[in-house]
């Protein structure tokens, strides 16, 4: 058996900043990741590949499709960036409901993949759960927080205009990038006709400017290829494997152990804490068990409740820390159903250069100071505008040939598009659970998904597509498009919540440190830890209470408290 300070069950976003923050505290850290090694610019085998160098120019074929409904569906999929996603077949799951899981198994998990969105939550998103009466309290506030966004804001470099806008708090920002003519009139049309709402270049995680920080970790500018997904040579935009992990690599105290399926975490009876982690080796199916004196989970939410509900003993037959039920429970995601679009006329003689990666956000605007609308909740909205890439061709004018060329070079118009990502709540009913008769090829019991849309669900996509509508009617466009996809839950792979975060032992598992109340050498800081969704994108949230919690788990640790 091999002993170390600390083990982190997870190498994606989350955990690789425990991984980072626990080695600089000179803990010796294991992190365990269940799919193959990935390293920065050797294992990005797409990276700078054109259209053309591709057997179905970046298509996937129908077989494929047809073998892989589920992860051909998901954002930024296809040929480019197969190589960061399971198939189907490999890691299976049990619906109850419809649920599209998304997974990158692999070292650096999804934070290869993620969208790299940066909005702050605001001190309404903290209170609005207990204030409106939808969800427990959390156990912190922005204030509590607010230091260690800036932490890691700082570090892995975020773009972004200080705006002053309430509902989405300024942090510590590079250069944005611009906003073109159209995005220009959006943002001033929103200011003459809607009051309280903005719009605001995004906050993304990419380096439009390095600083000193950046470059000491070998990264570099963001070109503004848009071909993130496929892995960064210059570490353009942040990932665990071109940032934190190297990061943690140089203290000397890292060991990252590919291939390490996790099995559970074991409990000593005597001590009351975890003593180590069993993992099956993901090739040989050789189990292991791996001691250390704190355990973060990091596995990625719905994979986290997985684990920690396979975890049994006799003090928790029903998964560690699971005294009442909650283990599982209140699983959020956000809601990605909606969006819409329109053509704009005007502004033919001006584009824009190059392939921006980022979009741009109109801050929340709904239920902040006091419920306005007949739902709970609220929602941001992703924008921009662009231009199609040629003006439409009659079907009469001949497809090959100098003309046909030139017509393709024209832009043609203007258009300006909208999609939501809406808050859900918190219910006991939306839940995971461990099957009782399958099992995986590690004799692990599968995951049950049992989570779906609700009322108010429902009443926020349709005052999105109302307002939506207004909005773009304002804006002057015409051939305005408002849909709802229907797509079921998962598609946003902003799963959360099932090990959440509380004052309250008998209605949380983890206190305002993500510290198990029952197990308290055990920290959960990824999407399971979440209280409420909120309407803004997560990974930094994530990020940030990692940070905070891996400190303060050192400091208990060195006092000789864990």
């Amino acid at each position: 058996m091999e002993h170390f300070d600390a083990i982190v069950i997870g190498s994606g976003i989350s955990g690789g900043w425990a991984a980072k923050e626990l080695c600089e505290q000179g803990l010796k850290t294991l992190v365990l990741e269940r799919g193959r090694d990935v390293e920065h610019i050797k294992d990005y085998p797409t990276m700078t590949m054109n259209p053309w160098d591709f057997e179905h120019r970046g298509q996937m074929t129908k077989k494929f499709q047809e073998e892989n409904p589920l992860i051909t569906k998901a954002s930024g999929f296809g040929e480019d960036t197969a190589h960061f996603f399971i198939e189907d077949a490999d890691h299976p799951y049990v619906q109850e409901k419809p649920f599209d899981w998304i997974r990158g198994y692999q070292v650096g998990g999804k934070s290869l993949i993620w969208g790299r969105a940066c909005q702050r939550w605001s001190d309404y998103e903290f209170k609005a759960p207990e204030k409106y009466n939808y969800g427990i309290a959390w156990p912190i506030d922005y204030n509590d927080i607010a230091p260690w966004y800036s932490h890691v804001e700082k570090f892995i470099g975020v773009c972004g205009n200080k705006d002053g806008i309430e509902a989405m708090p300024d942090g510590e920002f590079l250069p944005p990038f611009e906003l073109n003519c159209v995005e220009e009139h959006m943002k001033s049309t929103l200011e003459e006709h809607f009051p309280g709402r903005y719009l605001a270049q995004g906050r993304w995680a990419h380096l439009s400017e390095p600083k000193q920080t950046h470059l000491d970790q070998g990264r570099g500018k963001c070109l503004c290829r848009n071909k993130c997904m496929r892995g960064c040579p210059f570490g353009g935009y942040f990932s665990s494997n071109s940032s934190t992990l190297p990061w943690a690599e140089k203290t000397g105290n890292l060991t990252i152990r590919p291939f390490s399926v996790v099995h559970s975490i074991i409990y000593d009876e005597d001590s009351g804490k975890a003593s180590g982690v069993k993992v099956i080796d993901a090739n040989t199916k050789e189990e292991f068990i791996f001691s250390a004196r704190i355990i973060f989970v990091n596995a990625s939410a719905l994979n986290s409740n997985l684990i920690l509900l396979n975890s049994k003993s006799n003090r928790f037959p029903d998964g560690l820390g699971n005294d009442h039920d909650l283990l599982g429970r209140y699983i959020g995601f956000h809601i990605y159903r909606a969006g819409a679009g329109g053509k704009i006329s005007g502004y033919e003689d001006k584009y824009y250069y190059g392939s921006r990666p980022s979009e741009c956000i109109i801050a929340n605007y709904r239920n902040l100071k006091e419920q306005d609308t007949d739902f709970l909740g609220g929602y941001t909205i992703f924008t921009g505008a662009y231009r199609n890439r040629a003006e439409e061709i009659p079907d009469e004018t001949p497809h090959l040939g100098a003309a046909f060329k030139h017509k393709l070079s024209k832009p043609g118009n203007w258009q300006i598009y909208m999609y939501m990502q809406g808050e859900t709540i918190p219910k006991a009913s939306n839940r995971v659970y461990l099957s009782q008769d399958k099992t995986d090829d590690w004799g692990i019991p599968l995951l049950v998904t049992d989570v779906g849309y609700d009322e108010n669900d429902e009443k926020m996509i349709k005052d999105f597509l109302v307002e939506s509508r207004r909005m773009l009617e304002k804006m002057e466009c015409t051939d305005i498009d408002t849909q709802d996809n229907n797509q079921a839950p998962g598609l946003d792979i902003h799963e959360m919540g099932g090990v959440r975060m509380g004052k309250d032992p008998e209605t949380s598992l983890l206190n305002e440190y993500n510290q198990m109340h029952e197990c308290k050498n055990v920290f959960v800081t990824d999407g399971a830890c979440m209280t409420s969704t909120g309407n803004q994108s997560p990974s930094i949230l994530y990020m940030a209470l990692t940070a905070r919690a891996a400190t303060y788990a050192a400091a208990q640790l060195k006092k000789g408290l864990l």
